[in-house]
């Protein structure tokens, strides 16, 4: 059964236009799951699926005169003299191809549809000479809306924050706390969602990080030791939500800091974690500043590390909202800080397990001196205080 993702209306909307789709992001998050419900969309019968890890697929785009590749695609009943549309799964796989696609791409009537493992990738199979050719986007793990539709809970979804805070009830908080709780320890990999058996669902974690050993790391990576990477990660999980020390890193695990950078730098790449500067006016100072570090799904820091409620819950909101806008963090040199700004749209967030009134002056007292029209804490537990949004809502 397919579950439909947040994407898909943007996703669909691209079919109009003539653009080359691609979309990234961590293994096992869905991506040819979603290509193939797009594929399905498509009202015409001069299109074609081929997947990468094919390498009869393969074949296809193995030529030297990429003219011949429409001969390659008549068995599929591909034909270029109407508009074609042809989705490629696992680009990652065969990247010579992407000359192939951009020369058909500038001379014939094609739609192409991309999927591939991840930005650390596409940094280097998408060269400028495609600018102007493509749209990217990004699919991660499941929101909590969407972890709701993939249980077949049904929940509206309220957009507007100032709604979300007007809106909130005791009787949907005791409906759906429970749900929050299993999307907090189990984290947002489809695949684990939808199994039901705890010590399976423990599998596929287990299984999803080995994966992203021996078909990220490994084929992308020339580390020298990976199990220093490992131990860099479970070290990096125990700091969740904090400012990285670089040095003190470099020092804890005997490496240089330029490896240390190197690590971060393919982590991040690769999806695996995100990395929040600081906000401040000035750029040097935020370039400078120390970054927090937050992971890509809760359910993997459940299975590789134990961290306070308040850190998990932390990374978890950042999840979610990681799709409004390009985040930071704000903290002042007395230490007051705010977890999270978004500050094209002059929005702050502060993240508590129980919200309470000394929070959220506090929180009005930083936004201000900000200039922070909106402001909001986000608590897991059910409040009644005005501007808080209950993180089942977020």
């Amino acid at each position: 059964m397919y579950y439909p993702r947040k994407i898909q209306k943007d996703l669909k909307n691209q079919l109009k236009f003539r653009e080359i789709v691609v979309l990234t992001g961590m293994r096992r998050v869905g991506k040819t799951t979603l290509m193939r419900w797009l594929f399905d969309q498509v009202q015409s019968h001069n299109k074609v699926f081929l997947d990468l890890e094919n390498l009869i697929d393969q074949k296809v785009f193995d030529e030297i005169d990429f003219n011949n590749i429409w001969h390659n695609l008549k068995p599929y009943g591909i034909s270029s003299k109407t508009k074609s549309y042809i989705f490629v799964d696992e680009i990652q796989l065969m990247p010579q191809a992407i000359k192939a696609i951009k020369y058909l791409y500038d001379h014939y009537d094609v739609k192409f549809f991309i999927t591939g493992s991840s930005n650390f990738y596409l940094k280097n199979l998408f060269p400028e000479s495609l600018a102007g050719r493509k749209v990217v986007f990004e699919l991660f793990p499941l929101t909590f809306q969407e972890f709701l539709t993939f249980k077949e809970v049904p929940k509206p979804e309220i957009k507007n924050l100032e709604r979300k805070v007007k809106e909130k009830n005791f009787v949907n908080y005791e409906k759906y706390k429970k749900f929050y709780d299993e999307y907090l320890k189990f984290g947002g990999f489809p695949q684990v969602v939808l199994q039901d058996d705890i010590q399976q669902k423990e599998y596929y974690l287990n299984d999803i990080f080995n994966s992203y050993f021996e078909k990220d790391v490994k084929t992308l990576a020339d580390f020298r030791s990976i199990n220093t990477l490992r131990e860099f990660i479970l070290i990096l999980m125990q700091r969740t939500g904090s400012k990285l020390d670089i040095s003190k890193l470099a020092s804890e695990l005997k490496i240089s800091r330029p490896t240390v950078y190197s690590y971060l730098n393919f982590l991040s790449s690769t999806y695996f974690l995100h990395l929040v500067p600081p906000y401040s006016k000035s750029i040097d100072r935020e370039v400078s500043s120390a970054k927090k570090v937050y992971f890509c799904d809760t359910g993997l820091l459940n299975w590789l590390t134990r961290l306070s409620d308040g850190a998990l819950f932390e990374n978890a909101i950042f999840n979610q909202i990681k799709t409004y806008g390009e985040i930071k963090y704000y903290q002042k040199r007395s230490g007051a800080e705010i977890d999270f700004v978004i500050p094209e749209q002059s929005l702050a967030f502060e993240v508590k397990i129980t919200a309470t009134e000394r929070d959220l002056k506090k929180l009005e007292r930083l936004s201000s001196e900000l200039n922070f029209k909106k402001y909001f804490i986000i608590s897991k537990n059910y409040t009644e205080l005005p501007h808080t949004i209950l993180a089942i809502d977020i």
